[in-house]
C-alpha cells in the first residue's frame, strides 16, 4: 500500500488525477470505477483539464459508478438543482467534459422497478467488462465505501441497502440542503457496489481531505480490519492500493512519517 501525503486539497486532487490519467494512457480501454461526492470533484476537474489541453483520451473508457440512490435518475431535462441524482453528478461534473461514450458509462439505475434483479446484472456487466482495473473511492465519516454502511459484511456485492442517519445528515449537506429539499424527502434507500465487489478491483485508489476525517483515516488504514470501518477492508486487498491524503487528513496517523519517507526511497530508486 501507498499513502501519500500532500499539502492540500489541490495536490492531492492532481496527484490522484495523475494515477487515473496513467491507467488511461497505460491501457486505453480500461474499466474505472468512480466515485460522488465532494472529495473527488478536484481529481475529476484535473482530468478535464488533461483531456482538453493534453489530450487525455477516454473514447475507448468504460466505468462503473460505485452507487445511486433508490428512485433517482438521470433527467437532464431538470435543472441541475431539481435533480440529486449521483448519475446527474457523474455528467455535470465529468462526463460531459470528456469524450467517453455513452453506451460505455454504467450507473446503479436507481429507477429500477426491481432492484435486486438489476444488481445481479450490474455485477454481470462488470464481469463482463473484464473487471475494474481501477477504483477511485472516497472516505465516509464513519468510515463506508459506498453506501456500505457499519455493519456490512465484507464479502458484500451489489445490493440494495438501507441508510444509516449519519449518512442522511451527511448527505443532505452536500446535495439537498441547496435544493430546498426536506430531509424527510431524501431517498432512505440505495443500490451499491459491495465491499467484495470494490475489492475485486485490480487497483485501489483511495482519495481523503479535511480534518473531520483524520480519525476515520486513522482507523481505516491503522486499526483493524472491521465491519464497523467498512473501508478497512483496504487492508485485505492483494493488488495494488495507492492512498491520497492531504496534511489535514492524515494529522491523525501513527505512522505519517514512515509513509513519507518510503514515498521518498521510492521516487530516488525509480520504484
Amino acid at each position: 500500500m501507498d499513502i501519500l501525503i500532500r499539502e492540500n486539497y489541490e495536490q492531492m486532487s492532481k496527484s490522484a488525477a495523475e494515477i487515473i490519467a496513467s491507467c488511461v494512457r497505460s491501457k486505453p480501454n480500461c474499466v474505472l470505477g468512480l466515485a460522488t461526492g465532494g472529495t473527488p470533484i478536484g481529481t475529476y476537474q484535473e482530468l478535464i483539464r488533461m483531456h482538453r489541453e493534453d489530450g487525455l483520451d477516454f473514447s475507448q473508457v468504460k466505468t462503473f459508478n460505485l452507487d445511486e440512490y433508490l428512485g433517482c435518475g438521470i433527467e437532464l431535462d431538470k435543472p441541475y438543482n431539481m435533480d440529486q441524482s449521483y448519475a446527474r453528478f457523474m455528467y455535470e461534473e465529468l462526463f460531459r467534459h470528456i469524450n467517453i461514450k455513452k453506451e460505455n458509462i454504467h450507473i446503479p439505475d436507481g429507477k429500477t422497478k426491481d432492484p435486486r434483479e438489476f444488481c445481479k446484472r450490474y455485477e454481470e456487466e462488470i464481469k463482463k467488462a473484464g473487471g475494474v482495473d481501477l477504483q477511485l473511492l472516497g472516505l465516509g465519516a464513519d468510515g463506508h465505501w459506498g453506501f456500505n454502511e457499519p455493519g456490512s459484511s465484507l464479502g458484500s456485492r451489489t445490493s440494495l441497502v438501507a441508510l444509516t442517519a449519519q449518512t442522511l445528515d451527511d448527505n443532505y449537506e452536500a446535495f439537498y440542503k441547496n435544493a430546498n429539499i426536506e430531509r424527510s424527502q431524501m431517498p432512505h434507500f440505495a443500490i451499491t457496489m459491495g465491499i467484495g465487489t470494490i475489492l475485486d478491483a485490480r487497483s485501489i485508489l483511495m482519495i481523503v481531505n479535511g480534518s473531520k476525517k483524520a480519525d476515520t483515516v486513522a482507523k481505516c488504514l491503522e486499526g483493524p480490519v472491521t465491519s464497523q470501518i467498512t473501508s478497512s477492508a483496504i487492508q485485505l486487498h492483494s493488488g495494488d492500493i495507492t492512498v491520497v491524503l492531504d496534511e489535514p487528513a492524515a494529522s491523525k496517523l501513527l505512522h505519517a512519517d514512515h509513509y513519507r519517507h518510503v514515498e521518498k526511497m521510492k521516487l530516488q530508486y525509480g520504484l
